[in-house]
């Protein structure tokens, strides 16, 4: 069994409720009729809100062209398996291909999601979608709307938003909106402004999501370090 049966397995919590449930009436019917047993009761479960919560998020973007191509979902499954496995990614995308036939009320969807889970995890979120989005070493500009759309309804602010996307798509002076600083900032500030998005995009920020899913968060914390060496090589700062 994967880790996504397991995690579901473990309480569907929240996302039972709501237009992400209405999306999952078949998943809760078919898939894991253990969930909904009578005999047990449904707790929350963070690794399977989110793992569900980025599925369906996942295929709103996906969507975003109004087109899924078969390479599009090939790239995406190979994306799963790097970073959740095969057997989970089997499961993941048995369900994904249920939710790209559904329409996707995204702004009431996001709604959802950012009342009933923490800042740190939506951030995380927005993380995996342009990792998604990028798969194929390309950023498709319908995708990358949509996903600026998902921050805005997750209630993600623009400077996170913008470091965030500097990850993955580089604009001008991209160490520094990774830091969220100007670069006229002072060098104490550079270091202020380090000290203060390392804490934000620490790994333990998530911790409560599961080793699968905390391993993204790695690459987070690794693209804030990587910036803020650029900008001290530039600035010859100790």
């Amino acid at each position: 069994m994967g880790n996504f049966v397991k995690w579901l397995g473990g309480g569907l919590g929240w996302v039972l409720g709501g237009p992400i449930g209405g999306l999952l009436g078949f998943l809760v019917g078919s898939f894991f009729d253990e969930v909904s047993s009578p005999s047990r009761q449904v707790q929350d479960s963070a690794p399977g809100s989110f793992g569900i919560s980025l599925l369906v998020l996942t295929a709103a973007v996906m969507k975003a062209d109004n087109r899924v191509l078969k390479t599009e979902l090939e790239y995406v499954k190979q994306f799963y398996i790097k970073q959740f496995g095969k057997e989970s990614t089997r499961e993941a995308m048995m369900i994904l291909r249920d939710l790209l036939k559904q329409d996707i009320p995204l702004k009431d969807v996001c709604r959802q999601i950012a009342a009933n889970m923490d800042y740190s995890s939506r951030l995380h979120l927005l993380h995996f979608l342009f990792g998604i989005a990028g798969a194929d070493n390309k950023f498709d500009t319908a995708e990358v709307k949509v996903i600026g759309i998902i921050a805005e309804y997750l209630g993600i602010s623009n400077s996170d938003y913008t470091s965030v996307r500097n990850m993955f798509i580089p604009e001008t002076d991209s160490a520094y909106r990774i830091l969220e600083i100007e670069p006229s900032a002072t060098d104490e500030e550079v270091k202020k402004a380090y000290r203060k998005m390392a804490l934000k995009y620490h790994p333990d920020r998530v911790s409560h999501l599961g080793e699968d899913f905390r391993k993204a968060a790695d690459d987070k914390f690794k693209k804030v370090n990587e910036a803020y060496e650029k900008i001290k090589k530039e600035r010859n700062l100790i």
